[in-house]
């Protein structure tokens, strides 16, 4: 529907707690169609990015969007309910550092959600490696956590530049 501005670190809305949603209507379809338009424009331009919360554009609602090389899908309240006891160290951005720089995180390698669809479908799905990190970092947003607030240590910073030569 829009692409909406993305909330950079420093701004308050990005602290608070999400709310539980509801109401499946119009009104989530239409915050699901900001968080895709948002969200694809984001990747044409920087080049980088799998997914987005709703929390970054605004909206304190438990609502992700995702949209990876081979699928795209909401995700509303989601939850996780299992978490792997293996886990991995991953340099990690964000949106909201406009993608400047990276901290290196720890996260669990398999994590099972449970979330709802578009539809309020309820829907429970394992995720591995990658993907688990990728949502483990979404649903923070929800609670009003950073990666920031994950980093290792303070030495566990790069900037963009420096972690492309990397990788």
């Amino acid at each position: 529907m829009a692409i909406k501005e993305i909330l950079l670190i420093g701004n308050p809305i990005l602290r608070k707690k999400s709310e539980n949603v509801h109401q499946f209507d119009h009104e989530l379809l239409s915050v699901i169609l900001d968080l895709k338009d948002t969200l694809i424009d984001f990747q044409k331009r920087k080049k980088i990015g799998r997914a987005i919360a709703a929390l970054q554009i605004g909206e304190l609602k438990k609502i992700i969007y995702c949209n990876l090389p081979d699928r795209a899908f909401a995700l509303v309240n989601p939850e996780i309910t299992w978490r792997s006891n293996e886990t991995f160290e991953v340099w990690d951005s964000c949106f909201s550092f406009d993608v400047a720089f990276f901290v290196k995180t720890e996260r669990f390698k398999s994590i099972t959600v449970k979330y709802q669809n578009e539809k309020g479908d309820l829907i429970e799905e394992t995720f591995q490696d990658d993907l688990s990190e990728l949502l483990q970092h979404e649903i923070d947003h929800l609670q009003g956590i950073l990666a920031t607030d994950r980093q290792i240590s303070k030495q566990d910073i790069i900037l963009r530049d420096e972690w492309e030569k990397m990788f």
